[in-house]
Order: structure tokens, then sequence, then C-alpha cells
């Protein structure tokens, strides 16, 4: 995969170090690892951006960037993958994850209507959490295996169609 295409995307780690919202994590910052672009970096950030993507949780790049810390991958990346979880996609995904939960735990879907108010929140979330935490955390899991298989196979065959290349190119100036 191209660093260059990646890299264009992600901030420096000077602007991260700079964010204010980041600034809790300190010193943690300063580590060198979570700013790396090489396959395992890039693969493990992929997979814990898109599985926190699906939480339905407040502060998911809050958790993402914990997350990075932990496994030590790319921490830019890592919480801008949290954006595929943005308001156009959240109530697709969502009711997707609730079904599915509904379905595995075999409770039958409730049929509701979402607003966004105080008041519905403190009525339905009470009776739809289980079904949707579930199935977030299944639908999580399962995309964010895809996506770190995904990035080390891509990773991979963009490494061996350049080395082909190399050696095509060695082999016709004769080196």
């Amino acid at each position: 995969m191209p660093k260059s295409v990646i890299r264009r995307w992600l901030p420096t780690p000077e602007q991260v170090r700079a964010s204010k919202g980041l600034g809790f994590l300190g010193a943690l910052l300063h580590d060198p690892n979570l700013f790396h672009l090489n396959r395992h970096s890039v693969s493990v950030a992929f997979a814990v951006g898109v599985f926190t993507s699906f939480l339905p949780l407040p502060g998911q790049m809050v958790i993402a960037a914990l997350l990075a810390l932990w496994f030590r991958c790319n921490l830019p990346l890592s919480m801008l993958l949290v954006w595929i979880s943005n308001p156009v996609t959240i109530p697709a995904i969502f009711y997707s994850t609730y079904k599915l939960g509904a379905w595995i735990l075999g409770t039958p879907p409730l049929d509701f209507r979402m607003e966004l108010s105080l008041e519905w929140l403190t009525n339905e979330v009470g009776k739809i959490w289980l079904p949707l935490f579930f199935g977030s955390l299944l639908a999580g899991i399962f995309f964010s295996t895809l996506a770190y298989l995904g990035m080390q196979a891509l990773w991979r065959w963009q490494v061996i169609k350049r080395w082909k290349l190399r050696l095509k190119r060695r082999a016709a100036t004769g080196c």
C-alpha cells in the first residue's frame, strides 16, 4: 500500500500532539510507534477504527485512541476510521446491528420510532440496549477482522507487485 496515499490523509505527529482533545494522553503521544506506517500498524489501526465505529457509545474517538495506545498501532488512522459511523451512516448501522442482535438473542425486534429527545432516550434505550450492544459487538468484531485481513492482503499484494516490477526493471537493464 503506498504510504504516500495514507500519509496524505493523516495529520502529522505534531498536529496530533497539539490537539486539545488528546491532551489527556500527555507523554503517551510521544511514542513513535503510534505514527508508523507499516503493514502491521496500518492493519491493526484499521481493525481498531472499524471496531470502534460500530460501538453504540459516545466518545468513539477517545475509545479508538485508547485502543490504539494499547495495541500500539497508528493512532491518527484508527481515530480517522471511527468516522465510518457518522451522522449519515449511524441510523443504518445501528438499525442493522439492533436487528442482528435481536435475531441472535432470539428476542422479537421491537417496533420503535427514533427521536432525538431526552424522553425517548430514557424510555426506549432501556428496551433495545441489549440487542443493540450485542449486535454492535458482533458486527464490530466481524468487520474489524475483515478490515485487518483485507489490509494485510492489500499491503502484501502491493509489495509483491512492486517487487515484480523491480525485477522486470533489473532484467531490462541487465543488472
